[in-house]
């Protein structure tokens, strides 16, 4: 339903944007995600050293990193940490979330932003994914005009990238 209802709302140009600092909005998805972490004693680390502001839609930009770090709490290993960083750069803004969980075979990288695309059925399973995370944070990326990449390595981690223009 989220899916459909940003296509839908992204189509009528629903979707109203400011420019606003990220660190509140970063501070806010890391705080709802802290109890899942706590739980794995996976602490969250948020370097977001100067303000950097960005023209976006604070909701669903929340709601992207949010499945973004809860995918990273749920991969990686207890007592470990999931790594949040922004960075300005020339032309972009970058929101890289990185952990050193199990990471992911190559064969899957391409496919993984599709709806429902499973990697590993067996993990997602008794982790309770359904295949749709990834594609939402990738179409929030899209209505923001940027995209989401992703660099990972079986037993080397990943690190996911949100990239929004700069402003």
């Amino acid at each position: 339903l989220s899916l459909s209802r940003l296509e839908e709302d992204a189509q009528r140009r629903r979707i109203s944007f400011e420019e606003i600092d990220l660190g509140p909005i970063l501070g806010a998805a890391v705080e709802l995600t802290q109890i899942k972490a706590s739980e794995k004693n996976v602490a969250i680390n948020l370097n977001c050293s100067e303000q950097i502001k960005a023209r976006v839609n604070s909701a669903l930009l929340e709601q992207a990193v949010v499945n973004l770090v809860d995918n990273a709490i749920k991969y990686s290993k207890p007592d470990s940490s999931v790594h949040i960083d922004v960075e300005r750069r020339p032309n972009e803004i970058t929101i890289a979330i990185a952990d050193s969980g199990c990471g992911i075979e190559r064969k899957h990288l391409s496919r993984i932003f599709e709806r429902f695309y499973v990697a590993d059925k067996g993990r997602s399973r008794n982790l309770g994914g359904t295949g749709l995370g990834l594609a939402i944070v990738k179409h929030i990326a899209q209505v923001h005009n940027g995209s989401v990449t992703v660099q990972s390595a079986p037993g080397q981690g990943s690190t996911f990238t949100i990239h929004l223009p700069a402003a």
